[in-house]
């Protein structure tokens, strides 16, 4: 099999195969199948939503890419190494030198200012950007010294957004990055995502049930029941301003 170290897709390179991955939770006398045979490959730069109800099995994939969860059986390839075969220390390693994750809710540290909330992962980061241009990135250039409790749900999104970029990491990892938002500032997150995939050619994907996110993406990704039901490229991606839902 492929390792995954060609370069496919034109110039694009392939940066993470996921192989005939399944997922299952015992609970009681009852088994459930989180994931069924999902095999996908992503590529540098690309920007992938990755859409499908609640239970379908988004966050569960999402958190096994990120090296936060294992697979029941299956395999994943992250620039040719298999993750799913790696020790804990390769997995810390994985997770603090090449993911960055967005969540729903921001995770932020109230007592810390916007720029000491980024500088938490510079500093242990090898080869880290500014927190300082991390913020800018992401509009927030002149928020630095705000306190979580002095900016809006949108901004605290934006920070976390920044607090992931900074270590320059080759996946971001969303997971429901706008659903605790209001459309107008949803649309501002998005455009801060849009932003770093465009300017830094981070790999993005994000899992939403907003069927109208979808838009923007190079590549649409439909799960349902743990399954891939759909895989399809948008022949445009649409700015985050045109998105309505």
């Amino acid at each position: 099999m492929d390792d995954g170290t060609r370069q496919v897709n034109g110039e694009r390179g392939l940066v993470l195969r996921i192989s005939d991955l399944c997922k299952s939770y015992v609970m009681g006398e009852v088994t459930v199948d989180a994931l069924r045979h999902v095999s996908l490959d992503f590529f540098h730069g690309e920007l992938a939503v990755l859409l499908g109800a609640s239970g379908s099995g988004k966050s569960t994939l999402l958190n096994i890419v990120g090296g936060l969860d294992v697979p029941s059986s299956g395999k994943l390839f992250f620039h040719g190494k298999e993750i799913t075969a790696a020790t804990e220390e390769e997995l810390t390693d994985y997770r603090r030198r090449s993911i960055g994750f967005v969540f729903q809710f921001y995770n932020l540290i109230s007592s810390l200012t916007a720029l000491e909330n980024v500088q938490l992962v510079t500093e242990i980061s090898e080869k880290p950007m500014p927190a300082e241009e991390a913020l800018a990135l992401v509009g927030l250039g002149n928020r630095l010294n705000h306190f979580p409790a002095q900016l809006s749900g949108g901004e605290q999104q934006r920070v976390a957004i920044a607090r992931a970029v900074a270590k320059r990491p080759e996946l971001l990892l969303c997971d429901e990055p706008t659903g605790a938002l209001d459309f107008q500032t949803g649309k501002l997150v998005l455009e801060a995502l849009e932003k770093v995939n465009r300017e830094i050619g981070t790999t993005t994907l994000v899992i939403t049930h907003n069927v109208s996110i979808a838009g923007m993406a190079d590549r649409v990704i439909h799960l349902s029941s743990g399954e891939v039901t759909e895989d399809l490229r948008n022949a445009s991606r649409l700015s985050p301003s045109e998105l309505v839902w």
